[in-house]
């Protein structure tokens, strides 16, 4: 079982390569979430028919485990967005899945 968050973004021509570098497996994300027990693995996905879109997903090996992440590097998390807005555009959360 595990758990996955699951994000979509629209993002300019400018900006896709930086997006791609700090979103994808061993890009900002990745890396901040590696910091703590449970975390697995970030995918970058990118739309094959709408340049531009694209979904990430973060693994974790549970909720608790996201949860945790979130209560000890919460400021680091918030700061990380903050700091790649520039370059995400809009990300829309679709939500937290399970997969069994």
């Amino acid at each position: 079982m595990s758990y996955e968050i699951v994000w979509t973004y629209e993002v300019g021509q400018a900006q896709r390569d930086a997006f791609e570098r700090a979103y994808g497996p061993d890009g900002d994300w990745a890396r901040l979430f590696a910091r703590a027990e449970g975390f697995l693995e970030v995918v970058l996905l990118a739309d094959a028919e709408v340049p531009g879109r694209y979904l990430t997903i973060d693994r974790w090996r549970d909720e608790t485990s996201f949860d945790r992440f979130m209560a000890e590097h919460g400021e680091d998390y918030a700061a990380l967005d903050d700091a790649l807005a520039g370059v995400s555009g809009r990300g829309t959360r679709l939500g937290g899945f399970v997969r069994g």
